[in-house]
């Protein structure tokens, strides 16, 4: 029988790297911020630490450093982790170069850690609410064991990416995969049926309200379920869009 769990923080994701197929969801913002850029034809290099991603960027002429630790955007990085203002960027030329041409390196507190650390695994996927179709057809096709994990902040595992486990657990429920405990069963049931406005009551969205970056907030609240994109993390730690990745194989065959 396919299985689904799901589990919270960066630290569970050793539990998973073996035999499960993982999903890494960190809905404010880092996974929505990929995702979006993914959609936009961006290269997109997630790094653990702000000294992984420098090191990401020296192989490049131009990049984009984009991130945040802590919520403060670290020295000498040119934007935070913010979906709205990677769009917002997506037609800027800058020395030359169009936006399209640099490649973003992407830090975060806990999902680019949480991604990091699922890294080894053969089949590491992002999800946000922008894509939670897709991600969930692009399992239930190819995996039989589902681990959602959801990044947390501070020890907690926040209410938007419970919300956005859930959804796609149910969406799995419904491809005829069944929770592997109880407490994976009972977050899918509690938080199924909830409205997005949920996020607004959570710590994340009172954070990004009091530091004047309501805007993201609400882009995530906004676009829901828009996008055909599910990444993929490759072994060059390069994100890609495993959709295109399945046509291109199913065009050559």
């Amino acid at each position: 029988m396919p299985t689904i769990v799901i589990d919270s923080l960066p630290e569970s994701a050793h539990k998973y790297r073996d035999d499960w197929a993982i999903v890494v969801v960190d809905v404010l913002r880092f996974t929505t911020t990929a995702t979006t850029a993914l959609a936009l034809e961006r290269r997109v290099y997630p790094a653990g630490t702000v000294d992984r991603a420098y090191e990401i960027a020296e192989h490049f002429a131009n990049p984009l450093l984009a991130g945040e630790l802590g919520g403060s955007v670290p020295y000498g990085f040119d934007m935070t982790n913010s979906p709205v203002q990677i769009v917002a960027h997506s037609e800027i030329p800058c020395g030359g170069f169009t936006s399209a041409d640099r490649p973003i390196v992407l830090v975060s507190s806990s999902g680019a850690q949480l991604l990091s650390n699922a890294a080894d695994a053969e089949y590491v996927y992002l999800a946000c609410l922008r894509n939670i179709s897709a991600v969930s057809r692009h399992l239930a096709d190819r995996h039989t064991k589902v681990a959602i994990l959801g990044a947390g902040s501070r020890g907690v595992f926040r209410r938007e990416d419970q919300l956005c486990c859930a959804w796609i657990a149910a969406r799995l429920q419904k491809f005829g995969f069944e929770c592997a405990n109880r407490e994976s069963a009972k977050l899918t049931d509690y938080w199924k049926d909830q409205s997005v406005d949920v996020i607004r009551l959570g710590k994340s969205a009172e954070y990004l309200t009091n530091t004047g970056q309501v805007h993201d907030l609400e882009f995530v609240v906004h676009y829901q379920d828009d996008l055909d994109v599910v990444p993929r993390l490759n072994e060059d730690g390069l994100l890609v869009d495993a959709v295109k990745e399945s046509g291109a194989a199913v065009a050559n065959t």
